[in-house]
């Protein structure tokens, strides 16, 4: 390493070194992502092109400016193999440094205020983010209960720390190995909060059950239980006082339950425990999804899969420590249990939290509860904002102040459209942002959240036509004054690291405006369900995960349209017919079997109705009122609500299929439309327009999947045929201008046989003689193939280095002119850069695709420097082409094709003001925001930050 000349020798302090570097690194990677400056990390071991962006021309950038402010000359071989801020402070630590030379205009460096230490990154567990809490700030308040007497009981992470060691020590002086189950059955409160994590700190797995809602109903409640505790070999099982003896019962049907206590039990002796080895791939918990007489699901939550999810979730929340989270979510619920504790715990805000019963009997307290604490976080199903709107008069809301409450996130059931727009409505002359009401979507099996949409946008509502919807599954956007229209809320795009996508049956992926069936896959995506592969192995498929919802993509965000499963979600709580057909079915008096429960869309309550449809001889009025009251009674007990409705109907009246099973769709469906009990047709009738409907239904399926089938074997040999005989001609041509007006008539052929119609606009500007740099989204290998189409032959793309060593590729890319860089080496990119330049200062245009690569996601990635640098350096016009459409017809690894029509659009001509770093940064963005304007596809620069 040399000093620059005229400098000043001396040796900088470590700290003080590591310390200006690092703001140096800062600076830089928030002018190439400015949206992520605000939460950006930067440590001396980030990776600098993985972890922070910093392609070559930006590590040419970081280099310069290091050089200048340090005053030296680093050796060009630290260049390349540079991975981290902290080479660069090892090699600058081994030389004298001058200092640095008074600035002479140029950059206008100003270090940002950034902290590193906001949350636990490291962490590889929920034990070692709450160890990490309690090291740095043990005596701040964590939770604050609220109580009937909305006095706070407040816990601390260190109260916290020490209850749940107390609990631990209590679990392995019973016995408790590492990896066993232990059962929770607690209200809301402290007990739950020390057990928990006791169990954790122990090293056992939780398993979080929800209590009785009245004491009368331990015993049956404890029956019902059983299936669960079974299922997850529950070797204990803790619980309140009142419930502890009548547990007893479970003993007989779990063989593996040998101990049920209360915390207080546990925590009765002072003895330590002795904390197991803990990693990030162990049970953290298992979340389970069904009830009991039905077949338990128990979703496996990792440490890892957790803190992915709560890392994600924070990123698209933007959360940090200023942030107070109110909440009256169950804690056996996952968005009470994960979204609001665990979230809270991992990014250090207080938890405020209230039990559900408070809120059900009083819905205001929920509201004033963000008043009173300034709550900016809170979470809630559908049903709860209806509740607000239907049970709460002006009387009781004098003086709310809810201006804080910056997202308030509907999830856990269908989102209403009708209650976003009402909840705005009322709720904005107190204060509330329209923008806040947030829907979003998540499940179990992805641990939580799933997909969240863009902050501060509000509520996005799709208005698509009807019959196009019901009858082809296709979310056509329907006309403004439209009246038969179908309204679907926007959940939001995959959160950062996760992809969503929507399949057909035969798990085919679908183009956007298109229902199906939609799966999941991430770092958060549960392994499966304990001990149950037959159902772990019927939604896998292969990285894939099938959410059993249907739905459909527009934009990058993904639009619920209703389930494929049966379950029936009132009030937030999630009911399976099963459960309740099989209990319904052995009263006397009803049809054993005969039984079918299905859930209604309700828009005044904002939730679904609960309908029993039993079939039953019975005619005296007496008996009948007998027999509702006591399916009423059963089906409280099992799932805490009542029916809605119940119809007692003459035998027959539940439709079955030919195996005996209940038909709950078409039961549903002959309910809505009143036809329950009503004469029927004769039965040959019956059978004939049942089997007309599934030979039509059938008919169609097979013919769609078949036309598919054959467009895509057509479009395949299609390609083939004519890229060879168009690779041969171009091998056999002797002039640059032949192969590329060879080219581009093979392109148009290509799309016009293909079926895909080609669209361009602003075309007469590729006419224009002048030099230019062209910038290009790239959605699709059909882009390459669209834009020789359009493009006149004085254009050369540039590509990756390593097409250029494929033995059929390369030499067809190379007789068109192509000009290759290199991605990887750093040293020959910066070459290559260079060349570029050269190139075009002799007259040559140049056709970038900026970010580098593609994804099947839809979105703008991030670019990189190259082809910006080079528009600024030369003083070239740059020239944005947007391309639309290309993702459709052909996603990124899915190689089944679907028809659709791509469409180019020719931009106006951008200048760079100077010829500098910053310049080429700001002819970037402009480039970006032209695009983006132009795409119907979201802004992935955004989800990254």
């Amino acid at each position: 390493m040399t000093r620059l000349p005229h400098a000043t020798s001396s040796t900088p302090s470590s700290e003080r070194s590591a310390e200006k570097l690092l703001e140096i690194v800062r600076q830089t990677v928030a002018e190439l992502r400015p949206y992520a400056a605000e939460g950006l990390r930067v440590s001396l071991h980030s990776v600098l092109d993985r972890d922070l962006g910093l392609d070559s021309l930006a590590r040419v950038e970081l280099w310069s400016r290091v050089e200048r402010e340090f005053g030296v000359r680093l050796p060009e071989e630290l260049f390349a193999a540079a991975e981290t801020p902290d080479d660069l402070l090892h090699a600058l630590q081994h030389f004298e440094c001058a200092a640095p030379e008074p600035q002479q205009g140029g950059d206008d460096y100003r270090p940002t205020a950034l902290t590193d230490d906001l949350a636990p990154d490291q962490a590889q567990t929920l034990v070692e983010v709450l160890d990490w809490h309690v090291q740095r700030h043990p005596q701040r308040i964590h939770v604050r209960l609220l109580g009937d007497a909305e006095q706070s009981d407040d816990i601390s992470y260190a109260a916290l720390r020490e209850g749940a060691a107390a609990v631990a020590a209590g679990l392995q002086r019973r016995g408790l190995s590492p990896g066993q189950r232990v059962a929770l059955m607690l209200p809301t409160g402290r007990d739950f909060l020390h057990g928990f994590f006791g169990i954790l700190l122990a090293g056992g797995v939780p398993v979080p059950i929800y209590p009785p809602m009245r004491l009368s109903q331990i015993e049956e409640h404890l029956r019902r239980q059983a299936g669960i505790l079974g299922n997850a070999e529950a070797c204990m099982l803790i619980t309140v006082v009142q419930a502890k003896l009548l547990a007893r019962l479970l003993k007989p049907q779990v063989p593996s339950l040998h101990e049920i206590v209360t915390v207080a039990e546990l925590g009765a002796d002072s003895d330590a425990f002795v904390a197991p080895l803990r990693q990030a791939q162990d049970l953290a918990f298992l979340q389970y999804t069904s009830g009991s007489t039905g077949q338990p699901k128990g979703v496996m939550v990792s440490h890892a899969n957790l803190l992915a999810n709560l890392r994600a979730m924070g990123r698209a929340l933007r959360v940090s420590g200023d942030d107070v989270f109110v909440s009256w979510l169950p804690m056996y619920h996952d968005m009470g249990l994960i979204g609001a504790w665990f979230g809270s715990l991992y990014y250090g805000f207080p938890l405020v939290l209230m039990s559900p019963l408070g809120f059900l009997a009083r819905p205001a307290r929920w509201l004033w509860a963000i008043h009173r604490y300034g709550g900016t976080l809170s979470a809630a199903p559908n049903f709860a904002y209806e509740l607000c709107l239907s049970k709460l008069d002006e009387a009781v809301l004098e003086g709310l102040d809810l201006r804080r409450w910056r997202l308030a996130l509907n999830g856990a059931e269908p989102v209403n459209p009708d209650t976003l727009q009402r909840f705005a409505e009322r709720f904005a002359g107190y204060g509330l942002a329209a923008s806040a009401l947030t829907p979003v979507y998540g499940l179990a099996e992805a641990t939580l959240g799933a997909a969240f949409p863009p902050l501060e946008r509000g509520p996005l509502i799709d208005r698509v036509q009807r019959e196009a919807f019901q009858a082809r599954g296709k979310a056509l956007t329907a006309a403004a004054d439209a009246s038969n229209v179908l309204r679907f809320v926007a959940s939001g795009r995959p959160l950062p690291g996760h992809q969503l996508r929507i399949v057909d049956g035969s798990g085919i992926e679908l183009p956007e405006r298109t229902e199906g069936h939609l799966q999941f896959k991430g770092p958060s995506t549960t392994g499966g369900y304990f001990r149950n592969p037959q159902e772990s192995q019927r939604v896998r498929h292969g990285d894939w995960l099938d959410s059993l919802d249907l739905g459909y993509m527009a934009a990058g965000e993904v639009y619920l349209s209703g389930r494929v499963k049966d379950l029936i979600i009132r009030g937030g709580r999630n009911i399976y017919p099963y459960d309740i057909e099989t209990a319904v079915g052995n009263l006397p008096g009803l049809r054993k079997g005969c039984v079918a429960v299905f859930g209604c869309g309700d828009a005044a309550s904002g939730s679904e109705r609960l309908v029993v449809l039993a079939e039953t001889r019975e005619q005296e009025p007496a008996a009948r009122q007998g027999l509702q009251q006591a399916i009423s009674r059963v089906a409280l007990d099992l799932t805490g609500v009542p029916p809605d409705d119940i119809v007692l109907a003459p035998p027959h009246s539940v439709l079955k299929t030919s195996s005996g099973k209940i038909r709950r769709a078409a039961s549903r469906e002959l309910y809505e439309r009143g036809e329950v009990g009503q004469p029927q047709r004769a039965v040959w009738r019956q059978l004939l327009r049942l089997l007309q409907a599934a030979v039509q239904a059938q008919a169609g399926r097979y013919w769609r999947a078949l036309c598919a089938a054959l467009y895509a074997a057509y479009f395949w040999i299609l390609l083939l045929l004519i890229g060879s005989l168009t690779w041969l001609a171009v091998a056999l041509l002797p002039r640059l201008a032949w192969c590329r007006r060879m080219v581009r008539m093979a392109a148009r052929l290509f799309l016009h046989l293909a079926g895909v119609p080609l669209s361009v606009e602003g075309l007469a500007q590729l006419r224009l003689p002048e030099v230019r740099v062209l910038v290009a989204n790239h959605a699709s290998y059909l882009d390459g193939l669209a834009l020789c189409a359009v493009l006149p032959a004085e254009f050369s793309f540039v590509a990756k280095r390593e097409l250029a060593e494929q033995r059929i590729a390369g030499r067809f890319l190379r007789k068109l002119g192509t000009c290759f860089v290199e991605r990887f080496d750093v040293q020959r990119s910066a070459a290559d850069t260079e060349r570029l330049a050269t190139a075009l200062q002799a007259g040559q245009s140049l056709v970038f695709f900026p970010e580098g690569t593609l994804t099947r996601e839809p979105g703008l990635l991030p670019f990189r420097m190259g082809a910006f640098v080079l528009a600024a350096r030369t003083d070239v016009p740059l020239l944005p082409v947007a391309i639309r459409g290309s993702r459709m017809v052909l996603r990124d690894g899915q190689w089944f094709p679907h028809r659709g029509e791509i469409r180019v659009s020719v931009c106006g001509h951008l200048l760079a003001q100077g010829r500098d770093w910053l310049d080429a940064i700001k002819l970037r963005d402009q480039a970006r925001q032209v695009l983006l304007q132009r795409l119907d596809e979201p802004d992935r620069l955004l989800l990254a930050s």
